[in-house]
């Protein structure tokens, strides 16, 4: 089986190319690598998810499976200086890249966690986490991740994740309707499907 992005060390040979993408009416430069997730460019579900996102200033949030950093890009636009933005992910090779992304777009109140063989977690709480999991490692790693999201968020906090539409969405549904107590469709289009989920105030 080849390798795939959930890899903390890919193994496949570097191949250092730079892209441009809109999202939400600003320009943002991003260098990508082989081994890490949509090095073509930013992938429609993502773009989905950045169109949709809901963060307002000073406030904190995760990207969780970050790859080479755009919906943390925009995240810390968002929250603005007041605000401040995590990013993380297992695949060493995406760590190197968002850090050097976040730089490459003048982004000063982002910080990049990672590269380890588990998911590092901000140690405070968290206002939003933002994903695009990584579906092919398998619903096991990827409700783990649904789950740990949801203890890192504040009484109140956001979860917003992104999932093509035949590829498990509805099973995913279930089990964030089962973590939160709702989950609702914020988005959709081009085969994709964005959540929304709150954790309760009295969490």
């Amino acid at each position: 089986m080849s390798e795939h992005y959930y890899t903390q060390a890919p193994s496949s040979q570097h191949d250092v190319r730079e892209v441009e993408a809109v999202l939400r009416g600003k320009v943002y430069r991003f260098r990508t690598d082989a081994g890490v997730f949509s090095r073509q460019g930013v992938d429609k579900g993502t773009a989905l998810l950045i169109k949709s996102l809901q963060c307002r200033q000073g406030e904190v949030v995760l990207d969780l499976g970050c790859g080479y950093g755009p919906i943390g890009a925009v995240a810390a636009d968002l929250v603005g200086p007041t605000g401040r933005v995590y990013l993380t992910d297992v695949n060493q090779r995406a760590v190197e890249l968002a850090r050097e992304n976040l730089r490459l777009n003048g982004i000063t109140n982002a910080t990049v966690l990672g590269g380890e063989a588990e998911t590092v977690w901000p140690a405070e709480p968290l206002d939003w986490v933002l994903c695009n999991p990584p579906i092919r490692a398998g619903k096991a790693v990827v409700y783990n991740l649904m789950d740990e999201a949801y203890r890192h968020l504040k009484p109140g906090g956001g979860l917003m994740v992104v999932i093509r539409t035949k590829q498990g969405a509805a099973s995913l549904e279930k089990h964030l309707e089962a973590l939160f107590g709702a989950c609702e469709t914020a988005a959709r289009g081009s085969g994709y499907r964005v959540f929304l989920c709150r954790k309760h105030l009295h969490s």
